[in-house]
């Protein structure tokens, strides 16, 4: 079998890459504008680059970790009051 040859750099984003608002949008799977909010309350770090935002790939990474882990917590714990209040008896 043949399977095709793959470059590194077709397999993974650079820690260091710097990444453009609607790049970002595109990862997390958020409109543009919602970034831009995160930023500007502070929740996502982004440089600015002449009139253009950039966002650093790890902060990128590090932002939806936190809000991975933020919606389990929430998820768990309306689970536990729904329980409590025998919404799954």
């Amino acid at each position: 079998h043949s399977f095709p040859t793959r470059r590194s750099s077709d397999l993974h984003i650079a820690v260091h890459a710097e990444l453009t608002t609607q790049e970002a949008a595109d990862f997390l799977n958020v409109s543009r504008p919602f970034v831009i909010g995160l930023i500007e309350k502070g929740e996502l770090p982004a440089t600015l680059v002449g009139t253009h935002r950039r966002i650093k790939f790890q902060d990128l990474m590090d932002y939806r970790q936190r809000s991975l882990v933020a919606r389990k917590r929430l998820v768990d714990e309306m689970a536990r009051e729904d329980q409590e209040r025998g919404h799954y008896d």
